[in-house]
């Protein structure tokens, strides 16, 4: 008789267990989070004026005497329903910084407003997807006996698109180090964009907040090739922020003009090496301005918010363009499920991050996304609402708020995370069960 998967097993063996019930409300209440945090604790409400204890919770009445929460991975390649979770919060996010709502005046939409997209510059030829890839008839080669050109079409599921035509000649170093500086490359993008609205109306940059507001939010992205793009909405407010409106100059076509200028010119210059020398690391010649429009001439402000959420929930191995998890050896980097061209990244990552004079950038801490140290998604502080802000209204909404006059006590403590493989078994038919309701429930209110 053919033995059931371990899998199976074990999730009979947890279906057959009295505690059952509750522990699948548990898993429904994290989403079918497919790594959850086990927290050990309790919580006692009392009446501040009495003293009177109005709610008890202990987890020493829980299935395993411990209580399930969401793991908040942003990655779907980690936890598909948190990845879920964290697109809906970024998509209302940056569309509150669009439209209005969640504390924002509806007034934004008619802000001038831009989508950018800021790409990384060249550092070798790759292969291309859609036209003929690199045509040249003369048939030469590069002095590592690579050719030069390649006339095949590639589909854009072919693994060759965004691998180098010659591995030995792409600049896997300039790469690393660009990715390491981009955050303070975008931090000197806006502050120059500052700079050349001020100057295209006679102010010195230290007065443009008398008059008006750069707001952003700025999703990374790994391209094909493995290197980051920056995709943001950039917005002009008054100088008290979304509630104020900017100066009449303040138009999307001088913004669009600071925007270009702007990415033209700054430049990160890197500490000198013996090894390297010192670079000057700019932007892509690659920059795309979009005013957005309210008259339908541009880009739809929910298909954008849209867009910006999506990237949000992929890592770095979704694109093949490095992993989701740290490594710690140069051995790891040899057996990472990773093309040449990213094992190359990743090898150029760590040793750099061995000189003294790159050890503030903490390179080999950021081997497994290439260098690139910043967050995903960032924003200036009056843009929209927060994550926290978002994540607050939610508990609020089911109803896990402190109530006034009252005084909570609490002792939580850690202890483990994840699920047995019965209960991932189980776990991932709930999240996927609540994933086909939702969209059953969206077609309903469509038709």
């Amino acid at each position: 008789m053919r033995q059931l998967p371990e899998a199976d097993r074990d999730a009979i063996r947890i279906a057959q267990d009295p505690d059952f019930p509750r522990w699948l409300e548990q898993i429904t209440a994290t989403g079918g989070c497919a790594h959850p945090v086990h927290l050990s604790g309790s919580t006692i409400t009392l009446d501040s004026t009495t003293g009177e204890i109005l709610r008890h919770y202990d987890t020493r009445d829980e299935p395993g005497e411990r209580l399930l929460v969401r793991c908040r991975n942003r990655r779907a390649s980690i936890c598909p329903a948190c990845s879920r979770l964290h697109a809906g919060d970024t998509y209302h996010l940056v569309r509150a910084g669009l439209l209005g709502g969640k504390n924002v005046p509806a007034a934004v939409r008619n802000r001038p407003r831009l989508f950018v997209t800021l790409t990384a510059p060249s550092f070798g030829a790759i292969h291309r997807d859609g036209e003929r890839c690199r045509p040249r008839r003369n048939g030469g080669t590069c002095e590592h006996g690579r050719l030069l050109g390649c006339g095949a079409l590639h589909a854009p599921a072919d693994p060759l698109v965004g691998q180098p035509l010659c591995l030995a000649c792409y600049d896997h170093t300039g790469h690393v180090l660009w990715h390491a500086h981009a955050s303070k490359l975008w931090d000197r993008f806006v502050i120059d964009v500052r700079r050349r609205l001020a100057s295209s109306v006679g102010l010195v940059q230290s007065r443009l907040a008398d008059h008006l507001r750069l707001s952003f939010a700025r999703v990374a992205e790994y391209q094909r090739r493995a290197a980051v793009h920056v995709h943001s909405v950039i917005r002009l407010d008054g100088p008290n922020g979304p509630d104020d409106e900017p100066p009449a100059w303040g138009t999307a076509e001088l913004l669009a003009d600071a925007v270009r200028a702007a990415a033209r010119r700054v430049l990160v210059r890197t500490p000198y090496s013996l090894a390297v020398g010192g670079l000057a690391l700019r932007w892509g010649a690659q920059v795309d301005v979009r005013p957005l429009r309210t008259d339908g001439d541009g880009p739809d402000d929910d298909a954008v918010a849209a867009y910006v959420a999506k990237y949000v929930t992929k890592g770095a191995n979704e694109t093949g363009a490095g992993l989701d998890h740290r490594v710690t050896t140069w051995d790891d980097i040899d057996t990472a499920p990773v093309s040449d061209h990213v094992r190359t990244l990743m090898r150029a990552c760590w040793r750099l991050g061995g000189l003294t004079e790159f050890e503030p950038l903490r390179l080999r801490a950021w081997t497994h996304t290439l260098g690139y140290r910043g967050h995903i998604l960032t924003k200036s502080r009056a843009y929209s609402t927060t994550y926290a802000a978002l994540r607050a209204e939610r508990a609020c909404h089911v109803g896990h708020i402190d109530i006034p006059d009252m005084t909570t006590e609490r002792q939580w403590r850690y202890v483990g995370s994840g699920h047995t493989p019965g209960g991932a078994l189980i776990a991932a038919g709930v999240a996927e069960d609540i994933t086909l309701n939702r969209e059953i429930a969206r077609e309903a209110g469509e038709s």
